[in-house]
């Protein structure tokens, strides 16, 4: 079960936000002009590429089962989450 504490904790989440957006800034360039939505797992620093958040997640539920990742859009970085694998 993915750790709750990213319910309830907000310290955790602004680090966990923090790490995740620090590696998406690192990466960015490289995937410039893909309309594609990244899943970073921000502990490891991995990262998984699709054309929609269904096919991010798979990608990224293969390595890191229930594990919380941040989600966001290559082309629209504002709109990012954190959620689980599924």
């Amino acid at each position: 079960m993915a750790d709750v504490a990213m319910w309830q904790d907000k310290q955790v989440q602004a680090e966990f936000k923090d790490k995740a957006q620090t590696r998406f800034k690192e990466i960015q360039a490289e995937l410039e002009g893909q309309a594609v939505v990244v899943a970073i797992e921000p502990e490891s620093g991995d990262y998984f590429v699709g054309p929609t958040l269904g096919k991010a997640d798979a990608a990224a539920y293969e390595q890191y089962p229930d594990v919380w990742v941040y989600f966001v859009r290559l082309d629209k970085p504002e709109a990012a989450i954190a959620l689980p694998t599924w």
